[in-house]
């Protein structure tokens, strides 16, 4: 049988240019991109978590948490199931939904967290390969943990 083990994440801070900082693993590699959008890359697994970060403008959250819950329910005819997972932290002012992708879909997670003023962060897990759920799942439960870790740590600058 086969057994596919990941190393215990070791987390450190990112703190970028940008208004947010967040916790990341230590076995990525940050590649920033334009406009605050963020890749992170996991070359062993042959995955990235893609952030798109958006400014919060009078009247656009409406339009940004619809484009969130969209992608998300974009790959419903490929997924088996969604199951969503709210985010609340009213300390650190951060709210969000994480999506959790089961199935053959494209992307295995996706999640968003906003303060609901100014800021509005989304993101994305892609798997370099075709989706096969059963051999990616391993990979799968193991990023899943560094996105949770990504939302509880992250903060508004």
């Amino acid at each position: 049988m086969l057994s596919l083990n990941y190393p215990k994440p070791d987390y450190k801070k990112v703190d970028s240019d940008c208004p947010y900082s967040f916790e990341m693993n230590g076995k990525a590699t940050l590649i920033k991109k334009k406009n605050c959008g963020i890749n992170i890359n996991y070359p062993n697994m042959k995955a990235t978590l893609y952030l798109t970060y958006r400014d919060v403008k009078s009247n656009n959250l409406d339009s940004l948490l619809q484009d969130a819950q969209k992608l998300a329910y974009d790959h419903t005819i490929k997924a088996n199931s969604i199951p969503e997972q709210p985010f609340v932290n009213p300390d650190k002012k951060v709210y969000g939904m994480f999506y959790m992708i089961n199935g053959n879909a494209a992307t295995q997670a996706e999640f968003y967290v906003t303060d609901s003023i100014n800021h509005f962060l989304n993101g994305a897990l892609y798997f370099d390969a075709k989706p096969n759920f059963d051999s990616i799942y391993p990979a799968v439960v193991y990023l899943r943990e560094d996105i949770r870790k990504l939302m509880e740590t992250i903060t508004w600058e």
